[in-house]
C-alpha cells in the first residue's frame, strides 16, 4: 500500500495549473465524496485512489488534501501524511488546518521543534485560544518555560481584550507560576521563593496542560 501511495503522491506533485474549470471542481468533488463513503466502508486503498484521483483533477481541492492527509494518519503512516499535508501547504498556503494536523504528525514522530512552529503559525493565523493552549502545553513537555510563560502571556492577553474572566483568571495563575519557574530565564522575573515552592508550582503548571 504504502508504494501505491508513494506513487500516488508524486502523481499529485506533477499536476500542473493554478486552478480547476467548474465542471472539474464537480468532478473532483463527487470523487470526494466516494472516498468518504469507501473510507467508512473500511475500504481505504480504494479510499486513497479517489482522493488521489481528485487532486489530479484539481490539485486545489482542499477536501481532497485534506482527506487524503487524515486517512493516512488513521492507517498509521505519519511519515507519507506528513508529506501529504506538506503538499497540500505549497498547493494551498491559507490551508491553516493542514498546518495543524501537520503539526500533531511532526509532534507525533518526535519532531517537536518542527511541530512547534507548526502550531504557532496556526494559532497566530486562527487566533485560536485552543492551540496556544496547545502550544504552551508542548513547550511544557519540552522544558522550554520561557516560551511557555510567553505563550501563557499572550492567552492572558487574549482573555482581557475578549473579557473572558475565568480564562483570564487561569492565566494568570499560570503565569504568576511561570515566571517563577523560569528563574532567570524571563527578563520579568525576580524570584526569591523556595525549591519547594517551585516544585509546587511546576506542579501546578503541569496540572494545567
Amino acid at each position: 500500500m504504502a508504494a501505491r501511495v508513494r506513487a500516488s503522491a508524486m502523481a499529485i506533485g506533477v499536476a500542473i495549473g493554478v486552478g480547476a474549470p467548474a465542471y472539474a471542481s464537480s468532478s473532483a468533488d463527487e470523487l470526494v465524496r466516494q472516498a468518504r463513503s469507501h473510507e467508512a466502508a473500511h475500504e481505504e486503498d480504494v479510499a486513497a485512489r479517489r482522493y488521489t484521483e481528485a487532486l489530479t483533477i484539481d490539485p486545489l481541492h482542499a477536501d481532497a488534501w485534506m482527506g487524503l492527509g487524515d486517512l493516512r494518519v488513521k492507517l498509521g503512516e505519519a511519515p507519507e501524511a506528513e508529506r501529504v499535508y506538506s503538499a497540500a501547504i505549497e498547493r494551498i498556503p491559507s490551508l491553516w488546518v493542514a498546518r495543524s494536523r501537520r503539526a500533531h504528525v511532526r509532534w507525533g514522530l518526535g519532531r517537536h521543534a518542527d511541530a512547534e512552529q507548526d502550531l504557532e503559525a496556526y494559532a497566530d493565523a486562527k487566533g485560536e485560544a485552543a492551540a496556544y493552549r496547545e502550544l504552551a502545553g508542548w513547550f511544557g513537555d519540552d522544558g522550554r518555560v520561557p516560551a511557555q510563560l510567553a505563550t501563557w502571556r499572550h492567552l492572558l492577553s487574549m482573555a482581557t481584550h475578549t473579557g473572558d474572566a475565568p480564562a483570564a483568571k487561569e492565566a494568570e495563575r499560570m503565569v504568576r507560576a511561570l515566571v517563577v519557574l523560569a528563574d532567570g530565564a524571563d527578563p520579568a522575573a525576580s524570584p526569591t521563593d523556595t525549591d519547594e515552592t517551585r516544585r509546587g508550582l511546576a506542579r501546578m503548571a503541569a496540572r494545567a496542560r
